[in-house]
């Protein structure tokens, strides 16, 4: 029983140093927050000034993934992290038990038809390849895409479930190629036509004079989809949290985004 008592106390004593080396402090005026590299970090060190006129400092800690910022935030390490869109931050929590909300809604990062081998929509040729995300939320969104430009026609009742198998027409014949999203961009040189996410297309510097069309901002898919600043639920109403949405919901915000981006990531706000 004692070398239990003994045991139970070194791992209580370890707890509690780890615990302490994390962030527990939301308001301490060291705002820290989590992003990917682009467009998420670019958009908050536009918001930096504004931040440290309120007596904050700001610290962006960039990621590569999308499972450590959400494991960051939840553990105190994070303030806010700024990432992903609600559907997949409402996945996260499911799956990993975690308690994180948004807060915010910044941008959208828009499906882009690119041109391939082809580079007109006005005249599709007959089995052109349409090379399109693999996974089921941007498979769906990518049919939704072609359908708005005409090229398909979808039974839509199922809006963002819909698949191959919910297509009700297609004149041109053409083959629809699912890829890894991060992976459409080089196979442009493959195929006729490529529909890419906003922020694939500009990680891989796509030239905009390849972008054919794009999901409207006014679209289903955007006010599903809009890029989020998540918290740790209980800190929605931290001054710091009050502070970054504050930053964010400047006209210079939306302007920069427009700007920056021109049309591969929208303004929401």
């Amino acid at each position: 029983k004692n070398m239990k008592k003994i045991l139970g106390l070194w791992l209580f004593i370890l707890v509690v140093l780890l615990t302490g080396c994390s962030k527990n402090k939301i308001d301490d005026k060291v705002l820290v927050i989590g992003a990917s590299a682009s467009p998420h970090a670019e958009i908050l060190e536009q918001a930096r000034q504004y931040i440290e006129e309120q007596g904050y400092k700001l610290e962006i800690k960039v990621y590569n993934d999308y499972v450590l910022p959400n494991v960051a935030l939840q553990e105190g390490e994070l303030d806010a992290n700024f990432f992903q869109h609600l559907p997949y931050l409402n996945s996260f929590n499911e799956e990993q038990n975690t308690n994180l909300v948004s807060v915010f809604a910044v941008h959208y990062e828009p499906l882009g038809v690119y041109a391939g081998k082809s580079n007109s929509l006005t005249a599709i040729k007959e089995k052109a390849t349409i090379a399109v995300p693999n996974d089921t939320t941007n498979y769906a969104r990518a049919l939704l895409l072609l359908t708005a430009l005409g090229i398909i026609e979808v039974d839509q009742s199922k809006g963002l479930l819909i698949t191959s198998k919910d297509i009700t027409s297609n004149p041109h014949q053409v083959e629809i190629l699912p890829f890894e999203a991060a992976a459409l961009p080089a196979q442009l040189v493959e195929v006729d036509y490529a529909v890419i996410n906003g922020n694939y297309a500009v990680s891989a510097n796509v030239s905009l004079d390849k972008l054919l069309g794009q999901e409207d901002a006014l679209s289903v898919a955007a006010a599903t989809y809009g890029n989020i600043i998540a918290v740790k639920e209980g800190n929605e109403q931290a001054e710091c949290i009050k502070v970054l949405i504050a930053a964010l919901s400047q006209p210079k915000i939306k302007t920069y985004i427009e700007t920056s981006y021109q049309g591969t990531v929208l303004p929401l706000s």
